[in-house]
């Protein structure tokens, strides 16, 4: 069932309703915290089902990839972050701990090192 997105004129609070496609525009949608009728329609983020090769391809575009400095652990880290979120999976653990060293300003070589275990398991080339 849709969920359509509202704010309330009167209490100025969001409002978000569920109506089948035929209740739409049939229904007064009604404010479940003041119960004003008053209610101004509001479009929601729209999602776009992507491939896992056009979120690849979408990754690794120039323009996403010319703000990284291959020198700041910072933006290796934030980088390896946005590419797993782009790909809705979960990397485990160790790529968790990776990025978030990363991120906290610890240089690869530092996190190789303290993390030796990391490259027997397709792990510190992979991440780094």
């Amino acid at each position: 069932m849709p969920v359509y997105e509202f704010r309330c004129q009167d209490c100025r609070r969001p409002v978000r309703l569920a109506f089948t496609f035929a209740e739409y525009g049939k229904v007064q949608p009604v404010c479940p915290h003041c119960q004003s009728a008053n209610l101004k329609r509001r479009i929601g983020r729209v999602a776009v089902a992507k491939s896992e090769d056009a979120r690849l391809d979408a990754m690794m575009d120039d323009s996403a990839l010319s703000g990284l400095d291959e020198e700041d652990p910072k933006a290796i880290g934030q980088f390896m972050r946005k590419m797993s979120r782009e790909m809705g999976e979960d990397m485990g653990d160790e790529f968790n701990e990776v990025v978030d060293r990363l991120e906290s300003g610890e240089s690869p070589d530092s996190i190789e090192a303290a993390m030796p275990d990391l490259g027997n398991a397709g792990g510190a080339d992979d991440f780094m």
